[in-house]
Formats: C-alpha cells, sequence, structure tokens
C-alpha cells in the first residue's frame, strides 16, 4: 500500500510505544536511516529492534547510506541543525546515498514504510529530509500519540 512515508523518532519512548504507534499507523517495514544502528537505550540497537519488530509481523531494513555523517550528527548536537541540513545535502548527492534513495522510494511505492532516527522533533531530523527527497506525501509519527488518545 503505497502512501505517505512516515517518519518517527526514538527519543523518549518505549520499544512497545514505537511498535503499537507503526502499527495503529498500518507500517509495513520500518527503515533505519541511521548511520550507526546503534543506541544507548535497551530496545533501539539493530539487533533487538529488527528481533522486536519481526515479532510484531513488521519489516525493518537499515539504510545506512542516508544516516547523517559524523559532522552532520555533531552539527545537530551542537544546536546547529542548518549546518547538519548543508552537511547532510552533500553527503546525499553521492552514488551510494543516491541508489538508497532510490531503493526507498521504491519500497515506499509498494507498501507503508515509516524512516526511523532518534530525534523526536522531526523538524531538528535528518529523517524529514530523506523522507521529503522521496516525492510522496509525508506524515511525523510520534509514540506518545497513544497515550494521549
Amino acid at each position: 500500500m503505497a502512501g505517505p512515508v512516515c517518519t518517527i523518532g526514538y527519543e523518549g519512548a518505549t520499544p512497545d510505544a514505537l511498535i503499537a504507534t507503526l502499527r495503529a499507523a498500518q507500517v509495513e517495514t520500518l527503515v533505519d536511516v541511521r548511520a550507526l544502528a546503534n543506541s544507548r537505550r535497551p530496545g533501539f540497537a539493530k539487533g533487538a529492534l529488527s528481533a522486536a519488530l519481526e515479532g510484531a509481523g513488521i519489516g525493518y531494513l537499515h539504510l545506512r547510506a542516508l544516516g547523517t555523517p559524523a559532522e552532520g550528527r555533531a552539527a545537530v548536537r551542537a544546536g546547529r541543525p542548518a549546518v547538519m541540513r548543508r552537511i547532510f545535502a552533500a553527503h546525499m548527492a553521492g552514488a551510494e546515498p543516491q541508489a538508497a534513495l532510490a531503493n526507498l522510494a521504491d519500497l515506499a511505492r509498494r507498501q507503508r514504510v515509516c524512516l526511523l532516527c532518534l530525534e523526536a522533533d522531526p523538524a531538528q531530523c535528518h529523517r524529514t529530509l530523506v523522507a521529503e527527497a522521496v516525492g510522496l506525501p509525508v506524515r511525523h509519527l510520534h509514540p506518545a500519540e497513544l497515550s494521549r488518545a
């Protein structure tokens, strides 16, 4: 089912809340767009996350080439999102990121996907730039939505 490209950040969320939000949005595949799919937060490292998603009937795909380079991550931590956007734009011009983006766009036209990164605020995260580059409508999900419903 093609539709909007969803995005979600796991900052402040639990794995269970993340999965419940993905299920509610009918996400078929979670696409991890972190350059490094590691996390100090339990349940969000690549192995644990992919296993939990598999158990929930949701696919997992790590597209490392769509992650922010180290300099971009440092810029975000320093509170300089505009610098991160410039660094990320230059990174995305490369052959490997362009191939990964084409793969993502093809997948997003066949099924409901959601892009994952850490940052809770999609306006401060590169996943929004990736989602917009796909060329489909974008919908930002928030794991806390369910507790507010």
